[in-house]
């Protein structure tokens, strides 16, 4: 048994909280898209889209911030497996990873636009 399968699961939760704070204090667009997913949540909130709607909301923004993540954790890993060295194939990972987190924000976009749109339309025909 490894030390990692050891832990308990306090210190499992640990970890992954460590996990949260690591990857917000490294990636700047993580920042970001965690600052515009509390204003869409906001927003959600005080335009009452509806709990069906609100919940497309949060789990769009669990897949963005999802895909950061991810994409921050294949990079250092093929950083650190690559000692940093410049690899075609390192960056053509790397380029993928970065157009996946591309492609989950720009469908996430769309999403709020259909969400909002008409809510904001509703709100000026008032």
């Amino acid at each position: 048994m490894t030390k990692f399968k050891a832990q308990s699961f306090k210190q499992k939760i640990e970890n992954a909280r460590h996990g949260i704070n690591l990857a917000l204090r490294a990636e700047k667009n993580l920042r970001v898209h965690s600052g515009v997913a509390g204003l869409v949540v906001i927003a959600g909130l005080i335009l009452h889209v509806g709990s069906v709607k609100l919940c497309i909301l949060l789990l769009t923004i669990a897949l963005v911030v999802l895909a950061e993540m991810l994409n921050s954790a294949l990079e250092f890993s093929i950083d650190a497996l690559y000692k940093n060295k410049y690899s075609r194939l390192v960056k053509f990972a790397k380029d993928i990873s970065a157009g996946a987190v591309l492609f989950v924000s720009f469908i996430s976009v769309v999403i709020g636009i259909l969400i909002f749109v008409p809510e904001l339309l509703k709100l000026l025909a008032n």
